[in-house]
């Protein structure tokens, strides 16, 4: 559901389902939500349903991180502007932007946003 960005999600969590609670590789709905580009399901649960922004996967890996990857600059700037840290996990979303040549989203991440 996360993946395919259901937004039912959100009411689920509200409802009682545990924002955090994991797959098999530690992944939250909203580490899945960032990794597939569902940036509204992504923002909704943490603006409506509490999800922690900072939560690490078993890979050591943050919803930041994964939208680095995917070089999704609008979701990285939402994430940043609710509290997630560009240094949290390893690798951590930096050097995420480094590995995978996502080289312009350096200066938002290192606090200097052009």
């Amino acid at each position: 559901m996360a993946r395919e960005g259901d937004m039912l999600l959100v009411e689920y969590v509200k409802q009682g389902i545990p924002a955090e609670i994991q797959n098999s590789r530690g992944d939250t709905f909203l580490i899945l939500a960032a990794y597939s580009g569902q940036s509204e399901l992504a923002l909704a649960l943490i603006d409506e349903a509490g999800a922690e922004v900072n939560y690490l996967n078993q890979s050591n890996q943050s919803a930041l991180t994964c939208a680095v990857f995917r070089g999704d600059e609008p979701l990285v700037r939402a994430l940043l502007e609710r509290g997630a840290r560009p240094d949290a996990g390893t690798p951590n979303a930096i050097d995420a932007a480094k590995t995978f040549d996502q080289t312009a989203l350096l200066p938002l991440l290192e606090g200097s946003p052009e």
